[in-house]
């Protein structure tokens, strides 16, 4: 990218939490390559302040998660979001960057632009999938969307809104790997080892969530599974990540009291190494799937809603598909199981089905859709951004 503006531009950027502060801070690195004079203001964490971000507020403030905290936190994130608008009017950047988190992000984005500021949204909103009268909102907000998936690109597109697909950081950051059926099992020995498996027995990733709803809804249907996998196929042992120690009791507690004979090993965190450790895995749908996706790994998705919520959601779920490797893909390219249909049975027959056929075909498919999303989604939102600030240059 070349530099097209002659001053030093003032990029304002906001980030309400850690996956946005590390989105953040990769686009402020390739924003500097271009724009080495750039000034960087807004919100932030560890991550932006390293690379130069002056914060108004701090992200951790922001970073609140269920609807318990959300209302309990609510007067406080208000109260910052006039703190951050307040700023952003007097300081009057040459653009604004929100990264995710639309809630809060929107309003700002269409204050800001309504005072003549030009606003980008990095990471769309699942306005594709559901709550599509959203995109209205997202017009009269944001001058520019940066989409990580094609499929979100060709939903602005029908509505007339500015966006550019930028590729998916995670596409970017773990390598397209070989899927000679060699190298996987090489692959899968050094993860096995490393996660201190037995050798010579295949493994099955039990990944229920991170949540403790999921894994309350979940875990139990998933074990259960587990169980009748191993009286089918006795050399079998299962490995689940848990990502805290509250979860990891948790979960521990439910297999003592369902599966306490299940040969099963509980990994502090290494998510990454425990699918590429197996042979196939049972994994509760979320950015996750794209994971496994990428790393190659056999899987079987499901997704379990309180009752409440699945009848809100089916009747505002437009995408036809809920895993992304499905998205990506336009096909059911992995079995998606929701709801009803989430049974120890059905679990177990599909994964039984992947462990009794060659999965080269269906690995060659996940490095192809991993090809597709990878573009350097730092430098190719970089470039929208610098292509904005001269077009503004030049009013």
């Amino acid at each position: 990218m070349k530099q097209t503006i002659a001053d030093a531009p003032v990029i304002a950027l906001l980030a309400g939490e850690h996956s946005g502060d590390t989105l953040g801070s990769d686009l402020m690195v390739a924003l500097r390559q271009s724009l080495p004079n750039c000034r960087f203001i807004g919100v932030g964490g560890p991550k932006m302040a390293a690379q130069g971000l002056t914060s108004f507020v701090p992200m951790e403030d922001l970073a609140v998660m269920g609807l318990a905290e959300v209302i309990s936190s609510l007067p406080q994130l208000l109260r910052h979001r006039r703190t951050v608008v307040k700023q952003l009017l007097a300081q009057k950047p040459d653009v604004f960057i929100g990264i995710d988190a639309p809630d809060f992000n929107l309003p700002i984005e269409k204050k800001l632009k309504a005072a003549g500021i030009p606003t980008v949204h990095y990471v769309s909103p699942s306005v594709w999938a559901w709550r599509q009268g959203r995109i209205h909102g997202i017009k009269a907000a944001t001058n520019h969307v940066l989409c990580l998936l094609p499929f979100e690109k060709a939903f602005y597109d029908q509505h007339q809104a500015p966006a550019t697909f930028v590729g998916h950081p995670l596409a970017d950051t773990l390598p397209i790997l070989d899927t000679d059926p060699e190298t996987v099992e090489q692959r899968q020995s050094a993860a096995r080892r490393e996660l201190g498996l037995v050798e010579g027995h295949r493994v099955i990733g039990l990944l229920p969530g991170s949540r403790a709803g999921e894994i309350a809804r979940l875990a139990p249907i998933y074990l259960r599974a587990a169980v009748l996998l191993h009286k089918n196929n006795p050399n079998i042992q299962f490995v689940t990540p848990m990502v805290s120690t509250a979860l990891r009791e948790q979960f521990h507690a439910l297999a003592q009291a369902i599966a306490p004979e299940l040969p099963l090993t509980i990994s502090d965190g290494q998510a990454h190494t425990v699918m590429q450790a197996s042979d196939a895995i049972i994994v509760t749908s979320g950015t996750v799937t794209l994971e496994a996706m990428l790393l190659g790994t056999p899987m079987v998705v499901a997704y379990n809603f309180s009752w409440l919520s699945f009848q809100l959601i089916r009747r505002l779920f437009k995408a036809p598909f809920f895993s992304l490797p499905n998205l990506l893909a336009q096909r059911e390219l992995v079995r998606e199981l929701v709801q009803d249909d989430v049974t120890p049975a059905a679990l177990m027959a599909q994964v039984q089905l992947l462990l009794d056929q060659e999965q080269t075909q269906l690995r060659n498919e996940f490095r192809q859709l991993h090809a597709s999303i990878q573009q350097n989604a730092s430098a190719s939102g970089a470039q929208v951004v610098c292509d904005i600030l001269s077009n503004e240059s030049k009013k």
